[in-house]
């Protein structure tokens, strides 16, 4: 069977607050934060990762988030984050390095995995991080 990541990102969080958004998460997945899962807040360029700590189906929690009245209003999009993948970081400011965005993302309290590869897009304010494929000798 595919793993499933345990990560989901949360993308263009910017109206609702890092409390707000914690809220939202116990609401939907019906867990509590910091027993159940994590919330990593990434101001910067408007996004949260949320690491289940607690084995669920990530892909039910992506489709109950996406539909759900609230994350809509606040327009956000969810997404898994995927074993391999490519995040594209908006809102990034001028003054942000590739290497912050390299060792932020690598965090393993982010659930992060090796990066490959960021692309800064200055004029646009936004990055690309692309993540090395991790997986785990089953």
């Amino acid at each position: 069977s595919t793993e499933t990541s345990p990560s989901v990102v949360f993308e263009n969080i910017k109206r609702c607050s890092p409390k707000c958004l914690r809220i939202l998460l116990e609401n939907i997945s019906g867990l509590m934060v910091d027993d159940d899962f994590t919330v990593e807040v990434i101001p910067e360029i408007n996004v949260a990762v949320v690491t289940f700590i607690k084995s669920i189906d990530t892909e039910e929690f992506v489709k109950k988030s996406s539909q759900n009245k609230r994350v809509k209003e606040f327009e956000m999009t969810v997404r898994l984050l995927e074993l391999t993948q490519t995040i594209k970081a908006e809102n990034v400011p001028p003054n942000i390095s590739a290497d912050y965005l390299m060792v932020y993302f690598e965090s393993a309290r982010n659930g992060g995995g090796t990066v490959s590869d960021i692309q800064l897009f200055p004029e646009e304010s936004s990055a690309i991080i692309t993540f090395c494929s991790h997986k785990g000798n089953a």
